[in-house]
């Protein structure tokens, strides 16, 4: 995508998460959420991204440091709403005028390389102004509805639920809050739109209802995926999506040939890599850069962090943390590795 850039909004505090960190550093298996959605992002070529940091806005620098992308960042300084986070980007968007650009949620971990790749083909091909990223949920409760016009095609408007009608609020495609925008488009319409809202803030719908209503192109494509537009609010939301997560890697594990004949206790983080022919036994833990051979043994009651372990190797009730194991060793019970190379 060397035609597209992308802005990612992280600038939440997240009150409700209780936490001393910055909402998007909340982590689903280990690894906060925005790196969650820039590692998606960078997976679908963009190569240009900017970060919108705010609340403790170091603490997202620093971890969006740790990446190794080439990434920008800008502060928010006040929280106003969404199109202000983007609007804060705009010396970035200025420098890609000629492009068009892919707005993500710092905050929704389960945005995936197929949906971007997917929408921006759609947002290209019918030269839209604006393309919405929608799914559908079976209870979608609490999110923006997408109207589409008699036909079903192109986008009407976002109807918030709170000003839903009764028959609108049995509309089950919902907005997800990410959007590919032609800069061009964007940038003329940030500068026109007014935060007459309850909350005193600028949306980035609001830039969605002022295009529908200048004859602009906007379209809505609907992820596969129900889990697209998926965040968290609170411990407890976030609890869910660790859940999520956490079978979203055990399945996509099994499907490679990793045996897991019981996931109770079972956490594999995202970077975890498993070869085929491996047993994962409940209550094991595995995080970090993690690599493991084929045809071993893990677990019960087993944690490894950040280490290699080579094929055909047994490890029972045992930690591992910045290590090297050796095909066929038979590690455990009780065994502790700690930085052995």
């Amino acid at each position: 995508m060397k035609q597209a850039c992308c802005v990612i909004l992280g600038a939440g505090e997240g009150k409700r998460m209780k936490s001393s960190v910055p909402k998007v550093l909340s982590p689903v298996l280990f690894e906060p959420m925005i790196g969650w959605v820039v590692n998606s992002a960078v997976k679908s070529g963009l190569e240009k991204i900017c970060v919108v940091t705010g609340y403790k806005h170091k603490l997202v620098q620093d971890y969006v440091n740790t990446l190794n992308y080439n990434l920008e960042t800008v502060i928010q300084e006040e929280r106003k709403g969404t199109a202000h986070a983007v609007l804060t980007a705009k010396e970035f968007l200025e420098k890609n005028i000629d492009t068009d650009v892919l707005i993500l949620g710092g905050d929704s971990p389960f945005v995936d390389k197929k949906t971007i790749t997917k929408a921006f083909k759609i947002h290209k091909n019918s030269n839209n102004s604006a393309t919405i990223i929608s799914s559908r949920l079976d209870n979608p409760a609490g999110y923006g509805r997408i109207i589409r016009n008699k036909d079903n095609y192109n986008v009407e408007a976002i109807v918030e639920e709170s000003d839903a009608g009764f028959g609108q609020r049995s509309i089950k495609e919902i907005n997800s809050g990410a959007y590919w925008f032609k800069v061009r488009d964007l940038l003329n319409y940030l500068g026109k739109i007014t935060n007459n809202t309850n909350q005193k803030e600028y949306y980035l719908t609001s830039i969605i209802e002022l295009m529908i209503d200048s004859g602009l192109r906007v379209d809505a494509f609907e992820s596969s995926s129900p889990d697209v537009a998926l965040g968290a609010n609170d411990v407890c939301q976030l609890e869910k999506l660790n859940e999520i997560a956490r079978n979203k890697v055990i399945d996509s594990m099994m499907e490679n040939g990793v045996k897991i004949p019981c996931r109770d206790g079972v956490i594999i983080g995202k970077w975890v890599e498993i070869g085929s022919g491996t047993s994962i036994l409940p209550g094991t833990i595995l995080t970090g850069k993690t690599i493991i051979g084929s045809e071993c043994t893990i677990g019960p009651s087993t944690q490894i962090i950040d280490s290699r372990v080579e094929d055909n190797v047994t490890i029972n009730h045992s930690y591992c943390e910045n290590s090297t194991l050796k095909t066929g060793s038979n590690i455990g019970p009780f065994a502790s590795y700690i930085n052995k190379n």
